[in-house]
């Protein structure tokens, strides 16, 4: 009698373990196909290390009060791994969506490890077409912000500085930050502004099309959440 109810209560943790990584792996995987930073395993592991938590609290916890207590104490540690994805730069914040997304992964967790299985695979499957059908709406409607760099090249830094803040406020673009070097017989200068897909793509062509740059570079944009 005790080894059965000891074999079902193992086979019903290690379910509870399963799900949780499942769920947890799903959502990384579509985090991971859009190239954010948190992706496959850091969902994967937060979900299944919840699960594991919420576990061990009941299990381990001599009251009831105690194993609140210890579950509890997943809420701060994933707040401090969000905190981590979110990075400032002047007026601009990234890595909102993925901090949010590790704090919901982590619920999820908690549900599949306290046997809530209906309720964690429904609301891994709101996170999943929460990402989809909203993600589709901001490249649809252009509401994404994006943080892109420019390198342009010239013989006179402050010709350039100059020309680049004509093309910047012909455009209502902001500068978010600047870096200028010496690259001779040249001087280089990167900046960052915080724009839209279409407003980098014009901006862009407008830098290229001054006579100020002996060169420009798109380095790249990395999209707001």
């Amino acid at each position: 009698m005790l080894h059965n109810q000891a074999g079902g209560a193992l086979s019903s943790t290690l379910a509870r373990l399963v799900l949780a990584t499942i769920l947890g792996g799903l959502i990384g995987l579509e985090r991971q196909l859009r190239h954010k930073p948190a992706g496959l395993r850091t969902n994967m592991f937060i979900c299944f290390g919840a699960a594991m938590f919420t576990i061990l609290s009941k299990q381990l916890a001599g009251t009831e009060s105690d194993s609140a207590r210890i579950a509890a104490q997943i809420i701060p540690g994933i707040g401090f791994i969000g905190a981590g994805s979110i990075l400032h730069a002047r007026a601009s914040v990234t890595g909102l969506t993925t901090a949010a997304t590790l704090f919901v992964v982590a619920s999820i967790g908690m549900a599949a490890g306290g046997g809530l299985y209906l309720i964690a695979c429904w609301a891994a499957a709101m996170i999943l077409v929460s990402l989809e059908v909203l993600g589709r709406i901001e490249s649809r409607f252009a509401l994404k912000m994006f943080v892109a760099t420019f390198q342009v090249t010239g013989r006179s830094i402050d010709g350039m500085l100059r020309e680049v803040n004509r093309v910047l406020d012909g455009e209502q673009v902001k500068m978010q930050s600047i870096h200028i070097a010496e690259a001779p017989p040249d001087f280089r200068l990167v900046f960052s502004v915080n724009c839209e897909h279409e407003e980098g793509r014009v901006l862009s062509i407008r830098l290229r099309e001054s006579d100020a740059f002996a060169s420009v570079t798109a380095l790249g944009a990395i999209e707001h959440e």
